[in-house]
């Protein structure tokens, strides 16, 4: 992104960046010294902020390689498609995979809210049975990402804020690994606001599996929400329910 920035400006044209000490901040001045700027920084509440101008003459190598190291790719490791900041871009997410081992062989009309890359979606996919199924992300990156892995006319993408859109209504049932943090900062709000668009967007009797860290309080907001909760599985630090509206 800095790199972009920098390509993007007129020689001269000032560039300023913050980012949280823990999330790269410490390494904002050290990677813009490394394109050519010139950099004042600054430290405030955990956070570094820093000021360059685009020089005239900036580290095209170093600029080139910085996009280049951005772009979409296929992991072999992992099978698919992926990109640099798209959510667990470099190693399948173990609370995914967990989710994953109990799934049982869905049926009907679906969707994967928050579907990231599509490695929940292709394994819903799988069953014939499934007859659709609604890929959900906010993150353009991973849209673009599932589009490549997921070959399948039952699937429609989504670039949406899963919690508001699109439109879906009476599904079979609704798989998910919902985020849990915003801007960096854990939210539990977050993910339970996940929870109740599922029950939300699920038929009567429908099913929601969803897949948290253990120390998330979802249970409380599902029981009021379903008439079964079930636990599943659970290990590496996860959770897996059950939900049947």
């Amino acid at each position: 992104m800095l790199a972009l920035a920098l390509r993007a400006l007129k020689a001269g044209a000032p560039l300023t960046v913050l980012a949280p000490n823990e999330k790269g901040g410490t390494r904002l001045a050290k990677e813009l010294s490394a394109f050519g700027c010139t950099v004042s920084a600054e430290s405030k509440r955990h956070h570094r902020i820093c000021r360059t101008t685009r020089p005239r003459v900036l580290n095209e190598a170093t600029i080139t390689d910085a996009i280049a190291g951005g772009q979409p790719r296929f992991a072999e490791d992992l099978g698919q498609w992926t990109q640099p900041g798209v959510f667990s871009w470099d190693a399948h997410d173990a609370g995914t995979l967990l989710l994953m081992s109990v799934l049982p062989a869905l049926k009907g009309r679906g969707a994967d809210l928050g579907c990231g890359i599509g490695l929940l979606a292709a394994a819903v996919l799988a069953n014939p049975d499934v007859t659709h199924l609604d890929l959900v992300d906010i993150d353009q990156r991973a849209i673009a990402a599932a589009r490549r892995n997921i070959a399948d006319k039952r699937a429609a993408f989504h670039w949406a804020d899963a919690r508001i859109a699109p439109a879906l209504t009476d599904l079979d049932f609704v798989v998910m690994n919902p985020p849990f943090h915003d801007a960096g900062v854990e939210d539990k709000a977050l993910g339970q606001a996940f929870v109740r668009r599922a029950r939300h967007v699920l038929r009567p009797g429908g099913t929601l599996w969803v897949v948290a860290n253990r120390h998330l309080p979802y249970e409380g907001v599902m029981s009021p929400l379903f008439t079964d909760v079930d636990l599943r599985a659970e290990g590496q630090g996860f959770k897996v329910y059950e939900a049947q509206a």
